[in-house]
Formats: structure tokens, C-alpha cells, sequence
């Protein structure tokens, strides 16, 4: 095991009452993408313009007013490229288009031109690892033509000496079930795909790869746009053939005795390569020459990494090479937690991050997206507000996927109305262990029409069914509602130099209590109390702190509270309600 492996163990074992801190920032003036509130925007589900039941660009404009009320900083849109939608826009059939059913190149202007004079920034996912097999790039690829043999993973194959059947060079699996390997009749040859069929792998081995991705982010930068998210970025290289020319089959896991499950192999020859950290270096470099040449904000670079800590916090870069401005920090989502989410749970996920994350680097927090059910189908409806709260109190950047500052929980999705492939490549019987549809239903305005999405006579997926009492403007209608609270966050955040530039204290009360204290000399101290269990709790806040005061202002309480905002409450014999979350000030 090594070192790295074994401070991690020994975080995760010591005792629930244990205190990590770190230090007040030095820096009392942050860039924009720093403390930014990044909110995700699945444009197919977000606002549909013109009645066909699919979102689009011009929704999403017409919807930019509600992101700057919410306090959003910067909205990131998957991928809106041309594409024939085999895996949803993740196959891109022309980098430098715009899909049809989302509307044109002048549509995404008029976009930008919105967010500008709103103050708003938009940034895109770039997809680096693979395009769509309908992609000019890959067609010339087939036909071998000059400059473009060798732009995608090709391989003979091998001859099976028993039945002298050729076969795929090796056992690699890919991510939508199956082998990676595809045959191609006409090249006569197969091709790497770690994802669909239709998503064959490029080749960044190949410098007129490297070259020509560049050449994307610099379009798409001219194009005005902040920066961008990059999908799927540890999967970017694969291990090079061997001296014989043949690729070596990956070890089984032992995880899963499903074959067809790319968690059958364990993966360390096709994930997390070293030179995957160079590649993300190399377009940081973009993002800096850009900003240099033209001026304005920062660009940033977001990106995707479901890695261990080792090689994720590489990302960041060192002294000498600057890297992504934000790994994506994933450990709330992916961190193991019994009977849903614990304290304990969330200790470890904080600890992963802010023990292994190098000095001077900006933490980020995620607790949704497009790929993963729901927070408060994950979490626990109960946890809504606890969770916001959470992303909200901790230093760094935060992002939203679309729906959580509603409480947005998963549609059912029928066999019949699958759409994901990784559903769709699998069976009516299992088909609800693999499908991401539910966390992608379409978004919900109001309680009218198909949720005042779309016209249409049928969305391409069905509404989740709650989406009467769970809407826009329903909770901006009530009293107080999931969305009134989280507005209330984000502009606290905003606000607050304690929760942009303080120091950061946390601690498990118990099984279910986890509490933040934020400080910064001169500022209001800021704590965080949540009890994630199913049942009321009596916690000491000073348990966390000997030098608390003994009551504290309430100034914010989730939706299942009944303390009144501006109360003094005492700190010694605190009383939670299960699913309760409250943010205190104390001078």
C-alpha cells in the first residue's frame, strides 16, 4: 500500500468526534471561478422554445433572467454540438457546429450576447476522448486517407490459434457494456471505443489529434464562451502496444461476475495514464494564451476526473506547470455511506479532498449531474437543504446540477421510454440498474402543462411525477420552499468574506450530525449543523469548538425547521430535527 493509500485509511478510522481544520486564506481578493456558483444546464431538458418537446438554445435564453436571480456565476451546458444523438450529444459528429434540434451558430451568439449584458458566463463541455463514428474525421480514418490514417485506435486484432477465428486484440470492456474493440469490414481492422459503438476513441498519440482539439477550444473561446468542463478525461490514453505490437488484457476485479460489465476488468491500463496530465497542461496553456492575446476574465478549465486522490490532485498542477483551474471533486457523490448519506460519510469525503488537495489550490463541491441519480433521490428528500447548505459552507467553488435548488427527485422512466445507452444496451430486466434518465427529465417551471418545458404533445422524456408541487414557481409563490433557501445561500456565500477567504473547521457529532465552523479575523464566525438520520438529535456545538459562544443567531434553517431566523439558540443542548440543517453567525 502505498503512503498516499495509507493516510487516507488513517483519516477514515479515527474517531467520529475528531476536528480537521485549515488555515484562514491569505488572499482576500479571489478570481471569479474561485468562489463561483457553476450551475449545469442539461440543455435537452431545460426549456424547449419551439414546441418539438426537445430543450434548446433559445430556451435557455429565455430562461438567463431565473439563473441571475438565482445567483448563478457561471452555467455550463453539456454538449450542444452536432451529433446524431446515439449517447445524447457525447457523439460528436462536428466540433464546430451546433446541433439541429438546439438551433444554430446565431441562436448560440444571441446566447452569449444574454449572458454578457446579464453578467453571466457560459461555459461548455468539451468531449476530448472520442467523437461519433458520423464524424468526417473517422470516415476519412476508414478509407485510410492521408492525414487521417491514424486520428482513431486502430489494431488488427489477433488470430485465436484454437479456432483461428480473429478476435479483438484484448479484453478491454467498455462503458455501455461490452467489448471496446469494433471490427470495421472496410479498413479491415478494428477500432478502440470506450464508450458506445458509435464513439470511437481518437488517437492523442497522433500530434494532428493534439493539434486539431486545440483548434476546438480556440474556436469555441473566439466564440466568447468562459472556458469549459472536459468530459471523461482519464480515459484520454491507453497504454501503448507492446514490443510485438499486441495491447495486454486487463486483470478481473472481482467486483462483478457480469463479463458484459466494464467492472468485471479492473481498468489501470485504460484509465489514469500519466500522459493524461500532460494533455490537461497543455490546454490550460490554451485557456492562458487566450486570455493573454484578447484580455477579459479568466477562462477556466473544469475537468471530469473519477480517479483516486493520487492522480486526480495531479490535475491541479505544481510549481512549475499550471493545470486545470477545477478537478471536479466527486467524493460526495461517489463516497460509500450505509442506508444512504452519514456524517461520518460526508467527513471522509471532505477529508479526501482537503487533506490531498495542494497548497494555495481552490476546493470544489459536486453533488450532482446528468450521469448520477439525483441528490435528493440520493440523499433523501428529507436531506435537501442540509445538502445545499453543505456545498455552500465549504470553502471553494460550488456546483448545481439543474433541479437540486428545487429538490428535484427522479422520474420513473419506463423500459419503453428508455433513451440512455447504457440502459438501452442492457434488458427490460436490469435495464434500471445501468439508465441515467432519471436524473435528465425535463426541467420544471410550473405545475401547468408538461411543467412548462414544452407545447408538445409528448416531451422526449416523460416529467418526473411530482412536478405539480415541485416547480419554479410554485416555491417562488410560497412562503418559504427548497428555492428560497437556496437563493438565500448563494447570496450569503456571496456576501460572506468568512465563507470566500475563512478558515475551515468540521467535525462528526455523531452517526448523523456533521458541523462546519468558518472563521476569518474581523468577519462574523459561520456554523454549519446538519442531522442527516431519521431521527431527532441533542448535540454541543462546542464539542466542535471549546471557544464557541454559549447561543449563536440562527440565520438561515432548512424547510423542515421550526426555529425562527434571527433567534439566539443556545450551543450546549442543540436539538435537531431528523433531516434539520442550520447556519448560525457568531461574532
Amino acid at each position: 500500500m502505498q503512503p498516499l493509500q495509507l493516510s487516507i485509511l488513517a483519516f477514515c478510522l479515527v474517531a467520529l468526534c475528531q476536528t480537521c481544520q485549515d488555515t484562514e486564506s491569505s488572499t482576500t481578493t479571489k478570481d471569479w471561478w474561485e468562489t463561483a456558483q457553476f450551475y449545469q444546464i442539461y440543455p435537452r431538458s431545460f426549456k424547449d422554445s419551439d414546441g418539438d418537446g426537445i430543450g434548446d438554445l433559445n430556451g435557455i435564453t429565455s430562461t438567463l433572467e431565473y439563473l441571475k436571480d438565482l445567483g448563478v456565476t457561471a452555467a455550463w451546458l453539456s454538449p450542444i454540438f452536432k451529433s446524431p444523438m446515439v449517447d445524447f450529444g457525447y457523439d460528436i459528429s462536428d466540433f464546430f457546429d451546433i446541433q439541429p434540434e438546439y438551433g444554430t451558430l446565431d441562436d448560440f451568439r444571441n446566447l452569449i450576447k444574454k449572458a454578457n449584458e446579464l453578467g453571466l458566463k457560459i461555459i461548455l463541455d468539451f468531449v476530448p476522448n472520442h467523437s461519433s463514428d458520423e464524424n468526417d474525421w473517422f470516415k476519412k480514418s476508414v478509407k485510410r486517407e492521408k492525414g487521417y490514417a491514424d486520428y482513431y485506435i486502430w489494431h488488427d486484432g489477433k488470430v485465436n490459434a484454437t479456432t483461428g477465428k480473429r478476435e479483438p486484440p484484448s479484453n478491454w470492456l467498455q462503458a455501455f457494456r461490452g467489448s471496446a474493440w469494433e471490427w470495421v469490414e472496410e479498413r479491415q481492422q478494428y477500432y478502440l471505443h470506450q464508450f458506445a459503438v458509435q464513439q470511437p476513441d481518437l488517437n492523442y498519440r497522433n500530434p494532428d489529434v493534439v493539434a486539431q482539439m486545440k483548434r476546438v477550444l480556440r474556436y469555441w473561446l473566439n466564440e466568447g464562451v468562459a472556458g469549459f468542463r472536459c468530459d471523461a478525461v482519464p480515459v484520454l490514453f491507453e497504454v501503448e502496444p507492446d514490443e510485438n505490437g499486441q495491447y495486454p488484457d486487463e486483470a478481473v476485479s472481482g467486483l462483478t461476475d457480469d463479463v458484459d460489465n466494464r467492472n468485471y476488468l479492473k481498468n489501470e491500463l485504460i484509465e489514469n495514464r500519466a500522459e493524461t496530465i500532460d494533455m490537461a497542461y497543455q490546454w490550460r496553456t490554451v485557456m492562458d494564451d487566450h486570455q493573454r492575446i484578447y484580455g477579459g476574465d479568466t477562462r477556466v478549465l473544469l475537468i471530469e476526473t473519477y480517479a483516486p486522490p493520487a492522480y486526480t490532485m495531479q490535475f491541479y498542477g505544481n510549481r512549475s506547470v499550471k493545470g486545470a483551474h477545477l478537478p471536479f471533486n466527486f467524493n460526495l457523490i461517489t463516497v460509500p455511506a450505509s442506508n444512504g448519506v452519514s456524517a461520518s460519510s460526508i467527513k471522509t469525503a471532505v477529508d479526501n479532498w482537503l487533506l490531498n488537495m495542494p497548497a494555495g489550490r481552490t476546493a470544489n463541491w459536486v453533488i450532482g449531474n446528468h450521469d448520477q441519480r439525483r441528490a435528493a433521490s440520493r440523499y433523501g428528500v428529507a436531506n435537501t437543504d442540509a445538502m445545499n447548505m453543505l456545498v455552500m459552507s465549504l470553502p471553494g467553488a460550488s456546483v448545481t446540477y439543474q433541479g437540486e435548488e428545487l429538490g428535484m427527485t427522479d422520474g420513473w422512466i419506463s423500459w419503453a421510454d428508455t433513451q440512455d445507452p447504457a440502459a438501452c444496451n442492457s434488458n427490460q430486466n436490469v435495464y434500471e440498474q445501468f439508465t441515467r434518465d432519471p436524473s435528465r427529465t425535463p426541467f420544471q417551471w410550473t405545475s401547468g402543462n408538461n411543467a412548462g418545458f414544452s407545447t408538445a404533445a409528448k416531451t422526449w422524456l416523460p416529467l418526473a411525477s411530482d412536478y405539480k408541487t415541485i416547480n419554479v414557481e410554485t416555491e417562488l409563490a410560497a412562503s418559504s420552499s427548497h428555492l428560497k433557501i437556496y437563493k438565500a445561500l448563494v447570496e450569503m456565500r456571496k456576501s460572506s468574506k468568512t465563507l470566500q477567504n475563512g478558515s475551515t473547521k468540521y467535525a462528526v457529532l455523531s452517526e448523523d450530525v456533521f458541523v462546519i465552523k468558518r472563521s476569518l479575523s474581523n468577519s462574523p464566525t459561520i456554523i454549519y449543523v446538519a442531522n442527516l438520520g431519521s431521527s431527532s438529535v441533542t448535540v454541543d456545538l462546542r464539542e466542535l469548538d471549546k471557544t464557541l459562544t454559549s447561543s449563536l443567531i440562527l440565520e438561515l434553517c432548512s424547510l423542515n425547521s421550526m426555529k425562527a431566523v434571527g433567534a439566539s439558540i443556545e450551543t450546549k443542548n442543540l436539538e435537531l430535527l431528523a433531516g434539520e440543517a442550520l447556519i448560525f453567525t457568531s461574532n
